[in-house]
């Protein structure tokens, strides 16, 4: 049991970790927060966390449910979360959604020149909690056996957005410490892991789907 609940653990918090990919989003966060002084980084930071916190929780806690109501399977669902996070994939080897987000944050800053609330969008959503990560939070508790192996799920999530969190805080010196080159090539070796993962999950779905096993 121990070994089973590790094992969903280490896949989780691995997934969740590459998904996120805090270390991405802090140029981002910098650039969006840059303006405001240490306390306006610091609350901006707080609050993108908890929105995205909650909105990844929500679906994991009542994702089984939506997709009962629409008469969804989880095969189904696994197959079409693992293609979904193989384009993701493919986004972060190409780097097309570093370019994304920084497009996304560029337009922002151009409508916005004074102090605004950055924590709901873009940060919160959807460069947190976007369609990959809400995808996989349904994923991983409606595979859940029991309660211990969705706390295991849970507890992934929590400790990645509370690496997150101390990503943000540290958002500016980091970003200078690593350099563009550095989070582009991070971003890159997270593309490939979860390209990897995405075409077992696709996989596993597609043999559930069609009882291959």
């Amino acid at each position: 049991m121990t070994g089973d609940l590790l094992s969903v653990f280490t896949a989780s918090f691995v997934t969740f970790f590459v998904l996120i990919d805090a270390l991405g989003v802090a140029p981002i966060f910098a650039s969006l927060t840059a303006k405001g002084d240490a306390k306006y980084r610091r609350s901006m930071a707080i609050r993108s966390i908890l929105v995205a916190t909650v909105i990844i929780f929500g679906f994991a806690f009542f994702g089984a449910w939506l997709l009962q109501q629409l008469h969804i399977t989880i095969d189904a669902f696994r197959a079409a979360g693992g293609a979904l996070l193989f384009l993701i994939a493919l986004d972060m080897v190409f780097e097309k959604r570093t370019e994304r987000r920084e497009t996304r944050a560029d337009e922002y800053l151009e409508e916005h020149e004074t102090l605004e609330d950055v924590s709901v969008f873009p940060i919160g959503i959807p460069m947190l909690a976007g369609p990959g990560s809400i995808a996989t939070a349904m994923l991983f508790m409606s595979e859940s056996a029991n309660w211990m192996t969705q706390g295991a799920v849970l507890l992934a999530i929590g400790l990645n957005m509370l690496l997150c969190l101390i990503v943000f805080l540290l958002a500016s010196p980091l970003v200078k410490a690593m350099g563009e080159s550095v989070a582009g090539a991070i971003t890159r070796i997270f593309g490939v892991i979860l390209a990897a993962l995405s075409v077992q999950l696709l996989i596993d779905g597609l043999t559930g789907a069609f009882a291959l096993n």
